[in-house]
């Protein structure tokens, strides 16, 4: 019971973290890289006129948010449970997926942006967070050596 509320609080929390990442990587990639003149990228309606007049300049932030905010929710749930399971980060890794199923179904992007975005910005990122963590984990853990 105490090990599934651990996960659960890991799941959580990730999922909370990394959408704090991706809504503010969302909120300032337009004032970096501005959108086409005459778009309206507050609302899903300006949004979905203003898709096919976007360069693949406008799609880096997008997926920098999706990739960073996949990234570091699955780097805060592995670190919450010291490593202990791939679970975790692969769960919130799954559940930004399916964000990312609901955005290609709902926005009409460029077929090669959401295919580079479905296949990259989530799964991978929660992997390489894990991996990551874990490894930074092995490094700083204080060895056993033996004195004689």
């Amino acid at each position: 019971m105490k090990k599934s509320l651990l996960f659960a609080c890991a799941v959580l929390s990730g999922l909370l973290a990394g959408s704090m990442i991706n809504g503010f990587l969302v909120y300032l990639g337009p004032s970096l890289i501005p959108p086409p003149s005459d778009c309206d990228l507050t609302t899903l309606k300006g949004l979905r006129q203003a898709m096919p007049h976007m360069a693949p300049r406008h799609f880096i932030f997008p997926f920098l948010a999706h990739a960073l905010g996949t990234f570091l929710g699955a780097a805060v749930s592995t670190l919450m449970v010291r490593g202990q399971s791939l679970w975790p980060a692969m769960i919130v890794g799954l559940l930004f997926l399916l964000g990312g199923i609901v955005n290609v179904v709902t926005l009409p992007a460029p077929a090669w942006f959401s295919a580079v975005d479905l296949l990259l910005a989530y799964i991978p990122p929660a992997f390489l967070a894990r991996w990551g963590v874990c490894r930074l984990a092995k490094k700083r853990a204080p060895s056993a050596q033996v004195s004689s």
